[in-house]
C-alpha cells in the first residue's frame, strides 16, 4: 500500500511520526512517502521513506507552507492509497480529495491556542470557533485518528484511538548514573522551565545535576541557554527520539513539571511513559492524566502545582530521598517499566495503528 504522510508544523523527526508510525508502516510492507520541512529543520529523512521537502509553518508564517502542501497533494493525484495529515492547517489543503485522507489528531487544538504566543489574545475566540468548524468539516469528509481517548468528546462520531505510547525495552535498564536527573521534551514556560531552572540550582547544591533533552522555544530558549552556559545544567538540545530515549538509561529519575494548562489536563504526558519504559521513577506536577499514571503504576511521586520555587523545592526533596535510598529508587523504576510494558507499549499499539490506516485506505 502507498501511504503519503504530510506535516509542515511538526519537526520531521517527531517521535510519533518518524519513530513510531513510519517504522510500523514500513514493517507492514507499505511504501511511505514523507513530506516534511527537512531542509528548514536541518533534519534528514527517516530511513526507508521517499522524502519530499516542504517549507515549515512557523508562528504567523504558515500560509506559504500550507500552499506548498496543497500543490503537492494536487500534483500527486491518485498516486497514493491514503494520505495521513498531522496538522489541522493541512485540512484546508485537501478539499474533497479523491484519495482517502486521515487526520491524526495530536492535541486539543482549541485548548492549545492559549499557549500560542504568536496568536494575539483578541483573535483567540474567533480562532477557536474556526477550529470547531474545521473539525466538524474534517469529520464529515475524512477519517480521524485520535491520540487520546478524551479527544473523542470533541467529535460526534466514534474514531479509532492510537495513543502516544513508546517503544518499551524488554528488560529494565540498570541504574548507572545515580547523580543525574533528566527532563525529556520541548522546553517552554508552560512546560515548566522556570521550575526546572530553580530545580537545577537545588540539585547542584545537593551534588546532583539536571540534564535537559529537547528544543527550547519562546522566552525559555535564552533562559535555558544562559543556565547551560553558566554550568547550572546540561542541555543536549533536540535529539532524534531513539537517541533521546537511549539517553534516559541509567539516570536517577525523570521529571515532568507541566503547568496546569487546558491542553495538558486531558493529554497523557508521553515523557512519563518514556521515563517508565527506561526504568526511571518520575516526579510530576499534578494533572489528571499524570496523577492516574503514577497512581496506577506506583512508579513515582506527584507534587502540587504552584509557583516555580515551590514546585522545585518539592521535587528536590523527593529526588534527594531517592538518591539516599537507591533500593527504593530501583523498585520504583522497575514498577514503571513493568507498567509501561504491560499497558503502554508501541509494540502493541503500532499494530492497531497500521490496521486503522489500512482500513481507511482506498480498497
Amino acid at each position: 500500500m502507498r501511504v503519503l504522510i504530510v506535516t509542515v508544523v511538526h519537526h520531521p523527526a517527531d517521535a510519533r511520526i518518524a519513530h513510531r508510525q513510519i517504522p510500523a508502516l514500513l514493517a507492514a510492507g507499505d511504501q511511505v512517502t514523507y513530506a516534511a520541512p527537512f531542509t528548514e529543520r536541518s533534519s534528514p529523512p527517516p530511513p526507508g521513506v521517499l522524502p519530499v521537502d516542504l517549507p515549515a509553518a512557523r508562528g504567523r508564517r504558515r500560509l506559504m507552507a500550507v500552499r506548498a502542501a496543497r500543490r503537492l497533494l494536487a500534483q500527486r493525484g491518485d498516486q497514493d492509497d491514503v494520505v495521513l495529515l498531522h496538522d489541522p492547517e493541512l485540512l484546508w489543503s485537501v478539499g474533497r480529495s479523491r484519495t482517502p485522507v486521515i487526520w491524526d489528531v495530536h492535541e486539543d487544538t482549541a485548548a492549545a491556542l492559549g499557549m500560542r504566543s504568536w496568536l494575539p489574545s483578541v483573535l483567540r475566540p474567533a480562532a477557536r470557533r474556526a477550529i470547531a468548524r474545521l473539525e466538524r468539516r474534517a469529520e464529515q469528509r475524512h477519517s480521524l485518528l485520535l491520540a487520546e481517548e478524551s479527544y473523542q468528546e470533541r467529535f460526534r462520531l466514534t474514531h479509532p484511538v492510537v495513543p502516544n505510547t513508546t517503544w518499551v525495552p524488554e528488560t529494565c535498564p540498570a541504574l548507572t548514573r545515580p547523580d543525574q536527573v533528566v527532563h525529556l521534551g520541548t522546553l517552554t514556560s508552560a512546560r515548566g522551565v522556570p521550575a526546572l531552572l530553580q530545580l537545577a540550582a537545588g540539585l547542584r547544591s545537593a551534588g546532583l545535576h539536571l540534564r535537559l533533552i529537547g528544543q527550547a522555544h519562546g522566552s525559555a530558549a535564552p533562559e535555558v541557554g544562559r543556565a547551560a552556559a553558566a554550568g547550572l545544567l546540561e542541555w543536549s538540545g533536540f535529539l532524534p527520539n531513539a537517541e533521546a530515549t537511549a539517553a534516559l538509561d541509567g539516570a536517577l529519575a525523570g521529571v515532568a513539571l507541566l503547568t496546569d494548562e487546558p491542553n495538558y489536563r486531558h493529554s497523557r504526558p508521553t515523557k512519563i511513559l518514556e521515563y517508565f519504559a527506561h526504568g526511571l521513577p518520575v516526579v510530576s506536577t499534578s494533572l489528571p492524566c499524570a496523577d492516574a499514571l503514577l497512581r496506577d503504576s506506583g512508579a513515582g511521586a506527584v507534587i502540587d502545582q504552584g509557583p516555580p520555587a515551590q514546585v522545585a523545592a518539592a521535587a528536590l526533596t523527593i529526588l534527594r530521598e531517592w538518591r539516599a535510598d537507591l533500593g527504593l529508587r530501583d523498585r520504583l523504576g522497575m514498577a514503571g517499566h513493568r507498567y509501561a510494558l504491560a499497558h503502554h507499549a508501541w509494540q502493541r499499539d503500532g499494530i492497531a495503528f497500521v490496521r486503522a490506516v489500512h482500513a481507511a485506505a482506498r480498497p
